[in-house]
């Protein structure tokens, strides 16, 4: 999967395929929002907020993009350089269900002015312009209200609830879930 290029993103930050150069800012941006991202994420590993563990991520994240089955891109603030987020497409999946699931996290300081919101948007526009995919899904913890807030604003409806879905922050949680589709043509 060819990677697509970058796009800037309304309030100066760019959204640009993520390299094995990323490891350190990316290790850097997730230790500084580590209680922040805290409730939303698995428990992880110490060595996860290191520059090792991040480039080890980013060669798994590299060999799926590869194989056609993910793309992760970071978001960056252009007036300084410092990672401010990232999104990610996963179990792209093509034939008859042409379909991925969308996942993303910004910056506390970012919370709230509408990146979130951007990323996904743009995120939509590359499933369906470079990877021809119908449908984007994605999920949420039922009191993760902020997030339920940018996938609305970003075009997706909810379709469901799974209970006891995911193993987050030390428990089994509940997840709502939701959809956008993207276009109704056939599959390529």
């Amino acid at each position: 999967m060819t990677a697509p290029a970058p796009t800037l993103l309304q309030l100066g930050v760019e959204m640009r395929p993520t390299t094995l150069e990323d490891a350190g800012s990316l290790s850097q941006a997730l230790l500084r929002n580590r209680s922040y991202l805290q409730p939303w994420e698995p428990e992880r590993p110490e060595e996860y907020y290191t520059e090792a563990g991040q480039r080890s991520c980013i060669k798994k994240q590299l060999a799926q993009r590869r194989a056609g089955t993910s793309m992760h891109w970071v978001l960056v603030e252009v007036s300084t350089g410092r990672i401010v987020g990232g999104i990610s497409l996963s179990k792209i999946i093509l034939g008859p269900l042409c379909s991925a699931g969308v996942g993303y996290w910004t910056d506390n300081e970012w919370a709230g002015r509408g990146l979130a919101t951007a990323a996904v948007e743009a995120a939509c526009l590359c499933a369906r312009r470079d990877f021809a995919l119908h449908r984007l899904e994605a999920g949420t913890q039922l009191h993760n209200l902020a997030s339920q807030r940018v996938l609305e604003k970003a075009g997706f409806r909810r379709y469901g609830t799974a209970p006891k879905y995911l193993y987050i922050n030390g428990a089994w949680r509940d997840h709502r879930f939701f959809q956008r589709i993207l276009h109704s043509d056939p599959p390529l």
